[in-house]
């Protein structure tokens, strides 16, 4: 198995606050790996410190063997290497779907405009937004924006999608449409760490569940174990909470 990313020792301060306290994890190639704990235990930093939208106090970030936190590595062609999307979709309002899909591929992969359209197209359809190409994103319900978004992300062809919380800007009946994209995404093979608050899919679709708690990770393992077996109290008690009765 191709090991694509390993946490070593991360750590995360803003001020005199530790956000993340030694966190040590790996995804390996064709892994889906959910990230669950309450608001406030460290995931959306965890996944921002990934990508280096925020910077780690500590640790190291080890992409296909290389600490990319090391001077000298080029920040950017890593960061095209992972696909991010976040809760408030953050499309571009003056363009339409398709050029929302073709920008970063021209501007920062430097894909002439008919390739860009070309493997814009070929995700647009994975997500079941080819008709809209022309639709502007104020056009759109908030699940066509996240499944453009996705598409987006797609586009760039990256070794890992990284999802913040994908559905939690979404109305309840919209909620499904988006899962249902990440499932078949799982199944078609897409590395993915997942930042997720809905129960169900984490434990339907993830190889393995890493359970944070006050920035530590509390507990980890397969989806079975930590959902029907979890290990440590706080587990119990995060998922007695969230799903009512374990």
């Amino acid at each position: 198995m191709e090991r694509i990313l390993e946490i070593q020792h991360l750590r995360k301060s803003f001020g005199n606050n530790e956000v993340l306290k030694d966190i040590n994890f790996s995804v390996d190639k064709g892994e889906v790996v959910s990230i669950i704990g309450s608001s406030g235990s460290g995931k959306s930093t965890l996944l921002r410190c990934i990508n280096l939208l925020e910077k780690p106090t500590g640790g190291k970030i080890v992409y296909k063997g290389r600490n990319i936190l090391d001077n000298g590595i080029d920040i950017y062609a890593y960061r095209t290497k992972l696909g991010m999307v976040f809760q408030q979709f953050n499309l571009f309002n003056n363009h339409n779907v398709l050029s929302n899909c073709t920008v970063g591929q021209i501007k920062v992969l430097k894909r002439s405009k008919e390739e860009a359209e070309e493997i814009a197209m070929k995700y647009l359809r994975v997500v079941g937004m080819d008709q809209y190409i022309n639709a502007n994103p104020k056009q759109l319900s908030g699940g066509q924006k996240q499944r453009v978004a996705i598409a987006r992300a797609l586009a760039m062809e990256p070794d890992v999608m990284l999802f913040d919380e994908p559905t939690s800007a979404l109305d309840p009946e919209m909620v499904g449409e988006v899962l249902k994209v990440i499932k078949e995404l799982a199944e078609m093979g897409q590395t993915m760490l997942v930042v997720t608050h809905e129960m169900e899919f984490a434990k339907e679709v993830s190889d393995r569940v890493i359970f944070m708690d006050k920035g530590v990770i509390a507990e980890e393992g397969a989806p079975e174990q930590i959902f029907n077996n979890p290990i440590q109290e706080r587990t119990r008690e995060f998922l007695k909470r969230t799903l009512k009765a374990v």
